[in-house]
C-alpha cells in the first residue's frame, strides 16, 4: 500500500498528479496548516508532509508523529522545523536548493532595478494624471554603472546575484561566513570583506542573500543603518527578521538611507506599517522563486525526496536531505 501523503496547500499541477500517481495523497486547503494543532493531528496521520514555510513544525509538534518518515519543506531555508528535534525523532527533513536561484536572483535584481530608478514612485505620479512632460529634474534615481554592491551571503543566490550584477557594471564585494573558491571570485570579480561594518560603511547598495541564524537576525538594525551612505539602498530577499523592521521604517522616513526592496519580513504576512508607508520602498509578497519553472522544480525536488524516503533508500543518495 502507497504511503500517506500530505501536501499542506495546494502546489504546481505536475507535482500533486505525480504524487497522486503513486502515493495516498491529501492536500490541504490554503493557509490550513499554518497553526500547531492542525499540524499535531497531521503528524500522527502521514507518512511524509510535503510542507510550507509558514507551517510550524515546532519540537511539541513533531514529538506526536506517528509513522512520519520525512517533512519536505516547499523552500531553500527551513527555520519553520524544529530540526534538532526533527533528528532526535528520526524524522528527515529536505529542502530545496539550487532549483530556485536564478528566479529569486531575477528578483533581486527587478527588485533593485525599480528602487534605484524610482518606477514605482514615478508610475504613481503618472497614473495620478500629474505628468506633465519630461522634466528635467524629475525622480532622479541612481544610475548602477560603477556603484559599490555589497552581497551578504555568498551561496547560490549570492553568487547568480553577483553574475547579474557584474553586468551591469557594479562593483561586486561580499561577505560569507568564509571566503568562497577564488575560482568563484574570479568568475564575478568580486572582493571578500571579512568585516560587514566595513562593507556596510561603503556600499551604495547592499543585498541581503543570507540565511536567518541567530548571528544573522536583525543583522540590518539602527546601527548599521547608520553607518551606511544616505543615498545607500538595501534589498532583502533572504528572510525577514534579518532586517530590524522598524528601525529600517524609520530610517527610510528620516532619509538616513536612499531606499529598500523588500520581498520578506518579520511577521509574515504582517509588515511593519511605516513600511507600507516609506519613501522609495518596493515590498513584494514573498515572491523570490515565483516562476512556474522554479515552483514546479521545488514541488518535484521534495516529492522525490519523499518517495525516496518512502521507498527505503539510503539517506546518503539524497541530495536535498537536510537531515
Amino acid at each position: 500500500m502507497p504511503g500517506k501523503v500530505l501536501v499542506t496547500e495546494p502546489i504546481h499541477d505536475d507535482v500533486l498528479n505525480y504524487l497522486r500517481e503513486k502515493t495516498n495523497l491529501t492536500v490541504g486547503k490554503r493557509g490550513e496548516y499554518n497553526s500547531k494543532d492542525t499540524l499535531i493531528t497531521a503528524v500522527k496521520q502521514y507518512d511524509a508532509i510535503l510542507s510550507m514555510l509558514s507551517n510550524p513544525f515546532s519540537r511539541d509538534v513533531l514529538e506526536e508523529a506517528g509513522s512520519l518518515k520525512i517533512v519536505a519543506n516547499y523552500a531553500v531555508g527551513y527555520d519553520n522545523i524544529d530540526v534538532a528535534a526533527a533528528k532526535e525523532f528520526g524524522i528527515r527533513v529536505s529542502n530545496t536548493p539550487g532549483v530556485l536561484t536564478d528566479a529569486t536572483a531575477d528578483l533581486a535584481m527587478s527588485l533593485l532595478l525599480t528602487v534605484a530608478r524610482k518606477v514605482c514612485e514615478s508610475q504613481q505620479h503618472l497614473r495620478d494624471g500629474k505628468f506633465d512632460g519630461w522634466h528635467p529634474l524629475g525622480f532622479l534615481g541612481m544610475e548602477l554603472k560603477g556603484k559599490n554592491i555589497g552581497i551578504i551571503g555568498m551561496g547560490r543566490i549570492g553568487r547568480a546575484i553577483a553574475k547579474r550584477a557584474r553586468a551591469f557594471g557594479l562593483n561586486i564585494h561580499y561577505h560569507n561566513r568564509k571566503p568562497v573558491d577564488s575560482s568563484v571570485e574570479q568568475s564575478v570579480d568580486a572582493t571578500y570583506e571579512p568585516d560587514t561594518k566595513k562593507m556596510v560603511r561603503h556600499s551604495d547598495i547592499l543585498v541581503l542573500a543570507c540565511p536567518l541564524t541567530p548571528e544573522t537576525r536583525h543583522l540590518i538594525n539602527a546601527e548599521t543603518l547608520d553607518m551606511m551612505p544616505n543615498h545607500a539602498l538595501i534589498i532583502n530577499i533572504s528572510r525577514g527578521p534579518v532586517v530590524d523592521e522598524a528601525a529600517l521604517a524609520k530610517a527610510l522616513h528620516q532619509g538616513i538611507i536612499g531606499g529598500a526592496g523588500l520581498d520578506v519580513f518579520e511577521e509574515e504576512p504582517i509588515v511593519h506599517p511605516d513600511l507600507l508607508k516609506a519613501p522609495n520602498t518596493v515590498i513584494t509578497p514573498h515572491i523570490g522563486s515565483a516562476a512556474k519553472e522554479a515552483r514546479r522544480a521545488m514541488g518535484l525536488l521534495a516529492a522525490n525526496a519523499i518517495l525516496d524516503i518512502l521507498d527505503g533508500k539510503p539517506a546518503e543518495s539524497i541530495s536535498n536531505l537536510v537531515i
